[in-house]
């Protein structure tokens, strides 16, 4: 242990386990996001104080195996290996134990004490499965505890086994024994591997050496850190041509099968079933939402549903945050005296703010919406659905998980490309995921719908959505059939059984996602707006050139500001847009976050409006600003849409797949966005629409 009172642990498992719910049942409220192991990676991190001992605990990426075939398996063997915790709990879908042991054995043979936590349990014996925890925790060699996450149960008792884990050993006799004849090659490569003591404390000999017989390429690359790599490799090679001269297959699918033999085996002993009779209800429900011909339809009607939900409950709510605001503006105009402190606090921040934090409800309900489709099991469903549709336009058919994330945030859903096996599949999903119209697209969206179409705005903003889907798919058919042309690999994926969602599973996604949009709000948009106020408020222009009334005073002001000087010299560029030098500032900020759009229009026409319009909200000054209606409205929606995205999905973007895909992201959305918004201006402005 690292310290006498300290446990870390690693929270390992299969994807649809449960984990999440008992990573939340074990820490509470206690948790933040790091980076770890050199690899930029949202991790969840953890703590707990129990009888007198701290616990952090980590989430490690969901896996069905440490075999790199996906960046998300070698993060969590990495974070294993590189950052040594204390103890690892591996959460098990006591549904289906047998699917489960196999990454179970895995982590065993990373050499760490382990702990189980056999979890969905009151699920599993209402279906007639019947584990016997006593004998399967004798025959792993290690402590299993029931647990039910999404009530709490057997938390107790599995950080008890925590406690006590540094404490046991693995027997020898209960360590998988892959047969005589795979054994003997086993031992041959751990003799070799474990005559470089140091590099034997890095990597566990025995499991380093089974991976070499998988013929793991990431396994492959760690021998250069041995002294005596090179011949390490020869062996290798040796162990591999007699293990297949033996068997009579492929290397890796021996010890595949041998692992599987040995699960069976023990489960054989373990476990029983007494199914009922009748067809499970998720078996029910799948002939319905699974069916070839309604499958496809009801996916659309739902996803058309969650935006009519989203618009109509959210704008009474939005009303009731606009009177909010005006209130608190018309209190600090009457407590503080016109001067700077005044124009900072009124139209620098509550006006910047405002119109971003006044869409917080409707972003709460779709992260609402959407967290029930993901805790019900539907999500995994709908890409079923969408995997042949996927592939006509060259994506793979697990690329939906990502590209349904990008409606929430374009951040943790590149990331979620992880899963991907395939880095052609993973570079174009990574790619294409910024068309998806994140939350923080969806605040501008419904700002300028809200004040241009009216009634219709769900109508608008549901076309920009579509828009950027389609860009999207169509984006990846030309990357696949040029500078990506591959084949597809083969998609597969669980389909977990239907989950009733908690109350405070449900509640915690929404509050955390929504904490995220308001920490951004209290940190990177209120900076954004403070800095557009000092942008537009200074330098100030000599007295003696300002002999005009209040009104033009202003607009001069502006002109003669940093913010003015920066507009005027980018608008040649955006003017065939329909854009004036104001939309362009605003357009210009929303790289740093969407969001800055709103917030900076706020800052402007605030400042900008003449002393008639005082009173009068930013609606009322978009309206009466003559370059502004419906067209340019509807032009800066879409360019919003397609530019590229926030500086925070650019570095994960950097992250992911390097920085030459980032420079040809970057280009090929600032490109298609000119294009494209100049063709919509152009078009219907000679249509005579919306002038």
């Amino acid at each position: 242990m690292s310290e006498n009172t300290v446990f870390r642990i690693a929270l390992a498992g299969n994807p649809n386990t449960g984990k999440t719910t008992v990573f939340n049942a074990l820490t509470g409220g206690h948790q933040k996001t790091g980076n770890y192991a050199g690899v930029t990676v949202e991790a969840r991190e953890g703590r707990r104080s129990y009888r007198g001992f701290d616990f952090i605990i980590y989430d490690l990426p969901g896996t069905y195996s440490l075999t790199a075939y996906s960046l998300d398996e070698v993060i969590a063997r990495d974070f294993i290996l590189e950052e040594k915790p204390d103890v690892i709990i591996d959460v098990l879908d006591a549904t289906n134990i047998e699917r489960n042991l196999y990454l179970f054995l895995q982590l065993q043979e990373l050499g760490i004490p382990m702990v189980g936590a056999v979890n969905i349990a009151d699920q599993a014996e209402g279906m007639g499965i019947k584990i016997d925890l006593r004998k399967l925790s004798t025959l792993l060699g290690v402590p299993l505890c029931r647990t039910v996450g999404t009530k709490e149960v057997g938390t107790d008792e599995l950080l008890d086994a925590v406690i006590a884990a540094p404490r046991r050993s693995i027997p020898q006799n209960r360590r998988i024994s892959f047969g005589s004849e795979l054994e003997f090659e086993i031992e041959q490569l751990t003799r070799e591997l474990s005559a470089d003591p140091e590099f034997a404390k890095s990597y566990p000999p025995r499991w380093l050496a089974i991976k070499l017989l998988e013929k793991d390429a990431n396994a492959e690359e760690k021998l250069a850190g041995s002294r005596f790599g090179e011949s390490i490799r020869k062996k290798t090679a040796a162990c591999i041509r007699a293990i297949e001269m033996h068997f009579g297959r492929d290397a890796e699918i021996v010890v595949s099968e041998q692992r599987y033999a040995y699960v069976h085996g023990i489960t054989a002993e373990s476990v029983t079933r007494n199914a009922p009779d009748a067809v499970e209800v998720s078996e029910q429900i799948d002939r319905v939402l699974m069916n070839r011909a309604l499958g496809l339809p009801l996916f659309l009607l739902i996803m058309w549903s969650i935006f009519q939900v989203t618009f109509k409950f959210g704008r009474y709510a939005t009303n009731l945050l606009n009177l909010l605001f005006a209130w608190v503006t018309t209190l600090v105009s009457g407590a503080i005296p016109a001067g700077i402190l005044h124009s900072l606090l009124v139209d620098g921040i509550i006006g910047g703010l405002s119109g971003v934090l006044s869409f917080v409800p409707q972003i709460a309900i779709l992260f609402l919406c959407i967290s029930i489709l993901e805790d019900t099991g539907y999500m995994a469903r709908a890409a079923f659905i969408m995997d042949k549709f996927l592939h006509l336009f060259g994506l793979h058919g697990q690329s939906f998980v990502p590209l349904m994330l990008g409606f929430g945030c374009s951040v943790p859903a590149i990331m979620a490309a992880r899963t991907l096996k395939s880095p052609r599949d993973r570079i174009i999903t990574v790619l294409v995921t910024p068309f998806m119209t994140c939350g923080a697209k969806l605040v501008v969206l419904v700002f300028l719908a809200g004040i241009f179409f009216g009634k219709n705005e769900g109508t608008y903003v549901m076309i920009i959505y579509l828009i950027g889907g389609i860009l999207g798919f169509l984006s990846s058919l030309i990357l696949s059939k040029t500078v990506l042309r591959g084949e597809l690999t083969p998609f597969v994926m669980e389909l977990p059984p239907y989950r009733m969602p908690t109350a405070r599973g449900i509640a915690w996604h929404v509050l955390d996602k929504t904490g995220r949009y308001l920490k951004k709000a209290g940190t990177v948009l209120l900076a954004a707006s403070i800095l557009i106020w000092a942008m537009i408020s200074f330098p100030k222009p000599p007295h003696e050139a300002s002999p005009f009334d209040n009104h033009f005073r202003t607009q001069e002001e502006l002109s003669y500001s940093i913010a003015g000087r920066l507009g005027r010299a980018i608008e040649p560029l955006v003017r065939p847009l329909g854009f004036d030098w104001k939309i362009a500032i605003s357009a210009v900020t929303g790289f740093a976050a969407k969001e800055a759009v709103v917030s900076t229009l706020g800052v402007l026409y605030k400042v900008g409006s003449s002393e008639n319009q005082k009173g009068e909200s930013l609606k009322a000054a978009l309206l009466a600003d003559k370059t502004f209606n419906p067209l340019v409205a509807f032009v800066l929606m879409l360019f919003t849409l397609i530019v590229p995205p926030c500086i925070a999905a650019l570095s994960i973007i950097r992250a992911e797949i390097g920085w030459k895909w980032l420079a040809f992201s970057v280009t090929y959305m600032l490109g298609l966005a000119w294009v494209l918004c100049f063709a919509t201006y152009q078009i219907g402005k000679a249509m005579g629409w919306g002038i």
